[in-house]
Protein backbone atom coordinates (compact mmCIF):
# COMPACT_ATOMS: atom_id res chain seq x y z
CA UNK A 1 0.00 0.00 0.00
CA UNK A 2 1.02 3.58 -0.42
CA UNK A 3 2.88 5.22 2.43
CA UNK A 4 0.53 6.15 5.27
CA UNK A 5 -2.40 4.14 3.92
CA UNK A 6 -3.91 1.70 6.44
CA UNK A 7 -7.25 0.18 7.27
CA UNK A 8 -8.95 2.75 9.47
CA UNK A 9 -12.33 1.28 10.34
CA UNK A 10 -14.50 -1.78 9.85
CA UNK A 11 -18.29 -1.83 9.69
CA UNK A 12 -20.09 -4.94 10.93
CA UNK A 13 -23.83 -5.47 10.61
CA UNK A 14 -25.25 -7.21 13.70
CA UNK A 15 -28.59 -8.56 14.82
CA UNK A 16 -28.62 -7.10 18.35
CA UNK A 17 -26.65 -3.88 18.86
CA UNK A 18 -26.47 -3.90 22.68
CA UNK A 19 -25.29 -7.52 22.81
CA UNK A 20 -22.62 -6.92 20.14
CA UNK A 21 -21.39 -3.68 21.74
CA UNK A 22 -20.91 -5.50 25.04
CA UNK A 23 -19.13 -8.42 23.33
CA UNK A 24 -16.66 -6.35 21.29
CA UNK A 25 -15.94 -3.91 24.12
CA UNK A 26 -15.05 -6.75 26.45
CA UNK A 27 -13.14 -8.85 23.91
CA UNK A 28 -11.16 -6.09 22.19
CA UNK A 29 -11.02 -3.47 24.96
CA UNK A 30 -12.66 -0.85 22.74
CA UNK A 31 -14.30 2.33 24.05
CA UNK A 32 -17.79 3.44 23.06
CA UNK A 33 -17.27 6.78 21.29
CA UNK A 34 -20.74 7.36 19.84
CA UNK A 35 -24.09 5.61 19.70
CA UNK A 36 -27.48 5.97 18.07
CA UNK A 37 -30.50 3.68 18.43
CA UNK A 38 -29.23 1.48 15.57
CA UNK A 39 -25.44 2.00 15.42
CA UNK A 40 -22.38 2.35 17.62
CA UNK A 41 -18.80 3.51 17.08
CA UNK A 42 -16.16 1.67 19.11
CA UNK A 43 -12.57 2.91 19.12
CA UNK A 44 -9.16 1.96 20.47
CA UNK A 45 -6.45 4.32 21.72
CA UNK A 46 -4.29 3.11 18.79
CA UNK A 47 -6.83 4.38 16.25
CA UNK A 48 -8.79 1.26 15.29
CA UNK A 49 -12.49 1.89 14.77
CA UNK A 50 -15.33 -0.61 14.68
CA UNK A 51 -18.79 0.50 13.61
CA UNK A 52 -21.64 -1.83 14.57
CA UNK A 53 -24.94 -1.39 12.74
CA UNK A 54 -28.05 -3.23 13.87
CA UNK A 55 -29.85 -5.07 11.07
CA UNK A 56 -32.48 -6.92 13.09
CA UNK A 57 -33.00 -10.37 14.55
CA UNK A 58 -33.60 -12.11 11.20
CA UNK A 59 -30.74 -10.59 9.17
CA UNK A 60 -28.80 -13.29 7.29
CA UNK A 61 -25.01 -13.60 7.06
CA UNK A 62 -24.26 -16.33 4.54
CA UNK A 63 -20.71 -17.63 4.74
CA UNK A 64 -18.98 -17.43 1.39
CA UNK A 65 -21.21 -14.62 0.09
CA UNK A 66 -19.82 -11.41 -1.35
CA UNK A 67 -18.29 -9.04 1.20
CA UNK A 68 -16.11 -9.29 4.28
CA UNK A 69 -16.42 -12.66 6.00
CA UNK A 70 -14.40 -11.87 9.11
CA UNK A 71 -11.68 -9.61 10.44
CA UNK A 72 -8.47 -10.68 12.12
CA UNK A 73 -7.34 -8.56 15.07
CA UNK A 74 -3.70 -8.53 16.16
CA UNK A 75 -2.68 -8.36 19.82
CA UNK A 76 0.53 -7.09 21.40
CA UNK A 77 1.61 -10.17 23.36
CA UNK A 78 1.09 -13.88 23.87
CA UNK A 79 -0.31 -13.09 27.34
CA UNK A 80 -2.87 -10.72 25.82
CA UNK A 81 -3.86 -13.40 23.29
CA UNK A 82 -4.43 -15.87 26.15
CA UNK A 83 -6.48 -13.26 28.02
CA UNK A 84 -8.70 -12.71 24.96
CA UNK A 85 -9.10 -16.48 24.49
CA UNK A 86 -10.30 -16.62 28.10
CA UNK A 87 -12.88 -13.92 27.38
CA UNK A 88 -14.13 -15.94 24.42
CA UNK A 89 -14.35 -19.05 26.61
CA UNK A 90 -16.22 -17.12 29.32
CA UNK A 91 -18.76 -16.02 26.69
CA UNK A 92 -19.07 -19.55 25.20
CA UNK A 93 -17.64 -18.04 22.00
CA UNK A 94 -14.28 -19.84 21.80
CA UNK A 95 -13.73 -22.26 18.90
CA UNK A 96 -10.02 -23.12 18.61
CA UNK A 97 -6.38 -22.05 18.81
CA UNK A 98 -3.98 -22.74 15.93
CA UNK A 99 -0.21 -22.30 16.08
CA UNK A 100 2.24 -22.51 13.19
CA UNK A 101 5.88 -21.50 13.41
CA UNK A 102 5.98 -18.29 15.50
CA UNK A 103 2.33 -17.27 15.04
CA UNK A 104 -0.84 -18.17 16.96
CA UNK A 105 -4.46 -17.51 15.97
CA UNK A 106 -7.40 -17.81 18.37
CA UNK A 107 -10.78 -18.19 16.71
CA UNK A 108 -14.16 -17.51 18.23
CA UNK A 109 -17.60 -16.38 17.17
CA UNK A 110 -19.37 -13.13 17.93
CA UNK A 111 -22.99 -13.11 19.18
CA UNK A 112 -24.21 -13.48 15.57
CA UNK A 113 -21.91 -16.46 14.93
CA UNK A 114 -19.57 -14.37 12.75
CA UNK A 115 -15.96 -15.58 12.99
CA UNK A 116 -13.67 -13.43 15.16
CA UNK A 117 -9.94 -14.11 14.97
CA UNK A 118 -7.17 -12.81 17.19
CA UNK A 119 -3.56 -13.09 16.06
CA UNK A 120 -0.14 -12.88 17.70
CA UNK A 121 3.27 -13.43 16.09
CA UNK A 122 6.64 -13.27 17.77
CA UNK A 123 8.68 -10.35 16.48
CA UNK A 124 5.70 -8.52 14.96
CA UNK A 125 5.60 -10.64 11.82
CA UNK A 126 2.67 -10.13 9.45
CA UNK A 127 -0.18 -12.63 9.71
CA UNK A 128 -0.12 -13.84 6.13
CA UNK A 129 2.75 -14.28 3.72
CA UNK A 130 0.78 -16.48 1.31
CA UNK A 131 -2.81 -17.60 0.77
CA UNK A 132 -3.97 -20.26 3.21
CA UNK A 133 -6.14 -23.29 2.50
CA UNK A 134 -8.73 -21.93 4.95
CA UNK A 135 -10.04 -19.38 2.44
CA UNK A 136 -11.11 -22.25 0.17
CA UNK A 137 -13.09 -24.04 2.91
CA UNK A 138 -16.34 -22.17 2.20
Amino acid sequence: MAEGVRLSAAVVFVRNLARSVDFYRELLGLDLADRSPTAALLISPEGSELVLRESGANAPHPLGAIGVQYLIWSVASKADLELRAGILRHNSAYRETRTSQDATVVEGRDPDDVPVMLFYADGGQPLLRKLTARIYAW
